[in-house]
């Protein structure tokens, strides 16, 4: 995995009671929760930081990070890519509204009118 690319989320979530679970903006009360290690990761994929920072933002978490933190951050990534909600890219990545905040945090008909515009489909 090159550590320096930038790892951003295309699925919507929320993050209620602690909780961050995938949801669809059509039905905000039907959620998938997410396991610890795969919210952390979604929640952190803003398209701004690199797969570098990220291991360094969750080593920093620990008064002496787990020697296996690293593979394990690697294993999550590939599972969120093959899970298509998180992707990696080479650039910085600006999210769209609609994923750039947890879902409470949206204005939902503004989110549903851009993600109609801009044909947006998660599956």
């Amino acid at each position: 995995m090159d550590k320096t690319q930038y790892f951003y989320r295309t699925a919507i979530f929320t993050r209620k009671d602690n909780q961050v679970s995938l949801v669809d903006i059509e039905k905000p009360d039907d959620t998938t929760p997410m396991e610890d290690w795969m919210a952390i990761v979604v929640s952190l994929a803003d398209g701004r930081h690199t797969v570098n920072e990220l291991i360094a933002y969750m080593g920093s978490q620990y008064r002496s990070a787990p020697q296996e933190l690293e593979d394990t951050l690697h294993s999550v990534l590939e599972r969120l890519q093959e899970g298509k909600i998180v992707q990696l890219s080479e650039q910085a990545v600006e999210l769209p509204y609609y994923l750039a905040e947890p879902i409470e945090s949206l204005d939902i008909e503004k989110a549903k009118k851009l993600i109609k515009e801009d044909g947006y489909i998660h599956h």
